[in-house]
C-alpha cells in the first residue's frame, strides 16, 4: 500500500478514535470540552499517531491495540500546541489555518484545555478497555510518555527554547534543544508502538530509538526550512514566525543548503538503523523520507 494511502488510513483511524475518547460538548463544563475538541479535531498531519501505528504494525501488533497509545501521543501533542500558542509563549494567532485555541475561546479556557488534554492522554492510555495490553506494557508506556512530556523531554525543550530567544546557539546546543522539544515526543510515539508488541527486545528498541531520534531532528530541521521557504497559507500558521521572534534555527546556523544536507543525512541514518528489519518496516522507511519531503 502506498505511504499516502496508508497515512490517510491511519489519520482517519486516529481521528475516529480521538472523537470517541474526547468528552462531548454536551457534558459540563461544555465550553472547556468544546475547546478541547477544537484543539484536537481541527486538522493536523497526525504524524505522531501514524508513527505509533507504523511501528506497531511492523511488529505485527493489531491496530485495535494501537488506538489508545496512538491517541495518547496525539493528545499530548495537541496540549503542547495549545500552550505553545499562548501569549506567554509564542503568541500565535493561527494554527492549522484556523484561529489558535486562545483566540477562538479565551486565554484561560485555552490553558485549562491544554491541562485537560494532557491528563486525558494518561487516562486513555491507562483505561482503554478494548486493548489487549498487559499491565506491565501499559506501565512502561505511561513511563515513556510521562518522561517524554516533562522537564526531561518536551516541556524542558520548550524552556530551553524560551531561554534561547535572541541568543546564538552552536549546533550541539541547538540539537539538544530540539532533541527535547520536538524529538522527545516523536521518540515516544515510536517506542510506545514498539512496547505494544511482545517482540520488542532491547535490540529492537535500541534500533527504533536511533531511528526516531534521527527523524525527530530531521522533522525540526524541515520545520525550520519551511518557516523560511513556505507561506502562511500552506503552513497554516504564520510564516517567518521564528525569525520574527529571533529564535535560533538550523537555516540561521547552517544556511538553507547546509540545513537541507543535514536533514538528508539524518534520514539516511534513520533508514540505516532499520537494516535488520524485514519488509514490514518499509512504511517506517517511507515515513522517514516523508519527514523531509513534506511541505507543511
Amino acid at each position: 500500500m502506498p505511504l499516502k494511502t496508508l497515512m490517510r488510513t491511519y489519520q482517519q483511524r486516529a481521528d475516529s478514535a480521538l472523537e470517541q475518547f474526547l468528552p462531548t460538548e454536551h457534558i459540563q463544563p461544555a465550553r472547556l470540552h468544546a475547546a478541547m475538541r477544537y484543539a484536537v479535531l481541527n486538522g493536523g498531519k497526525r504524524v505522531r499517531p501514524i508513527l505509533t501505528y507504523l511501528t506497531g504494525s511492523a511488529l505485527q501488533v493489531p491496530l485495535s491495540v494501537l488506538d489508545a497509545p496512538a491517541c495518547a501521543v496525539e493528545l499530548i501533542h495537541a496540549y503542547s500546541l495549545v500552550h505553545d500558542d499562548l501569549p506567554a509563549m509564542d503568541d500565535d494567532d493561527l494554527r492549522r489555518g484556523k484561529p489558535t485555541c486562545h483566540k477562538a475561546f479565551d486565554e484561560a479556557t485555552a490553558i485549562l484545555a491544554g491541562d485537560a488534554l494532557q491528563t486525558l492522554a494518561f487516562y486513555v492510555l491507562s483505561h482503554d478497555s478494548y486493548s489487549e495490553l498487559g499491565e506491565r506494557q501499559r506501565l512502561k508506556m505511561l513511563e515513556t510518555l510521562a518522561l517524554a512530556s516533562g522537564s526531561r523531554g518536551m516541556a524542558g525543550g520548550q524552556a530551553i527554547d524560551i531561554d534561547a530567544v535572541g541568543k546564538k546557539l552552536n549546533l550541539a546546543e541547538l540539537e539538544n534543544m530540539h532533541i527535547h522539544k520536538t524529538g522527545a515526543l516523536i521518540r515516544a510515539s515510536v517506542k510506545i508502538g514498539a512496547l505494544a508488541s511482545t517482540q520488542a527486545d532491547d535490540h529492537i528498541l535500541e534500533k527504533l530509538e536511533h531511528y526516531a531520534k534521527c527523524i525527530g531532528l530531521a522533522f525540526q530541521i524541515q520545520d525550520d526550512i519551511l518557516d523560511v521557504e513556505s507561506s502562511t497559507e500552506v503552513l497554516g500558521k504564520a510564516q517567518g514566525a521564528d525569525q520574527a521572534l529571533d529564535k535560533p534555527t538550523y537555516p540561521t546556523l547552517l544556511g538553507l543548503r547546509g540545513a537541507k544536507q543535514m536533514a538528508a543525512e539524518l534520514i539516511e541514518q534513520a533508514v540505516d538503523s532499520l537494516s535488520s528489519f524485514d519488509q514490514k518496516a518499509d512504511p517506517l522507511r517511507w515515513m522517514a523520507q516523508y519527514i523531509i519531503q513534506r511541505q507543511f
